[in-house]
């Protein structure tokens, strides 16, 4: 099985985000003969509802964009940003009818999404301005490029998306318990990305059994009667409940098996006894 990385993660969880909105979301898109892979491409849709709520510095999404991601160890360089323009150039030619009528660069929109401040990048001669908490934007020869610095970004509820991938601990239980997911299957991607946390050295604030612990108890309910109790023995199932309950549903005679007779007529008086025994005798 394919190892699951960051850039994985970042992209199915994104995926998590835009869920039923009019944008998809494609991963590791190749674009050319010799295997190239952008990281994500967000293609805005004809269906789906239009987005409300969004993490902050995507406000600018366009019928195409095109992300560069960068992990926790990963610098985001003048290189990468290069790549990122040689792949929108690329991209854009693969979608276009032909080389003499390419898609207008107005439907086009470029993205540099970093978990560190990259200070090497942005302590050269480039033209750039902080228009929010942890959101850059970029004039890169004639291209303009949004910056968003996971780890700079504000603990706000819109946020909690990026704050996953924020490489805090802080940020990190602030995404998990204000991230709103819109399929709950996918949220199981946590674990993965919490191991990942581990793997890089981030002291993470409990371990991985109170995350799959928490992470059980909170989605409960989303299990059937059945997939609660598997794997309960019949004493652990019955636990806690009033003897009425544990009754419930059977029958005089289950309710009775495997009673022994003295138990059978315990609180019986000797005329009831001797009454039904009468009642006995006659049938017989």
């Amino acid at each position: 099985m394919k190892k699951i990385n960051w850039h994985r993660l970042f992209g199915l969880t994104l995926m998590d985000l835009l869920a039923g909105s009019n944008y998809q979301v494609e991963l590791e898109k190749e674009l050319s003969l010799k295997k190239q892979y952008l990281d994500v491409v967000i293609i805005r849709k004809t269906t789906g509802k239009p987005l409300t709520e969004i993490p902050v510095g995507l406000e600018t999404l366009n019928e195409h964009n095109l992300l560069t991601y960068k992990s926790l160890r990963e610098p985001l360089d003048e290189w990468a940003i290069e790549e990122l323009i040689g792949h929108y150039t690329n991209y854009r030619k693969l979608l276009s009818p032909s080389l003499e009528e390419l898609l207008p660069a107005s439907q086009f929109q470029l993205y540099a999404i970093s978990t560190r401040y990259p200070q090497q990048l942005l302590s050269k001669k480039i033209d750039f301005k902080e228009t929010q908490t942890g959101v850059f934007d970029l004039t890169w020869g004639t291209r303009f490029i949004r910056l968003i610095v996971l780890s700079r970004v504000s603990l706000e509820e819109n946020n909690a998306f990026w704050l996953l991938f924020s490489g805090q601990n802080q940020g990190f239980r602030y995404g998990d318990q204000h991230y709103h997911w819109h399929q709950p299957s996918e949220r199981a991607v946590l674990n993965q990305l919490y191991e990942l946390y581990q793997q890089e050295g981030v002291v993470m604030p409990y371990t991985m059994e109170d995350f799959e612990r928490d992470f059980t108890r909170e989605h409960l309910h989303l299990l059937s009667s059945e997939e609660r109790l598997k794997g309960l023995p019949p004493e652990e199932r019955l636990k806690g409940l009033p003897p009425e309950d544990r009754l419930k549903g059977l029958s005089l005679e289950e309710r009775l098996k495997g009673l022994p007779p003295e138990e059978r007529l315990k609180g019986l008086s000797p005329e009831m006894i001797e009454a039904y025994l009468s009642i006995l005798k006659r049938k017989d």
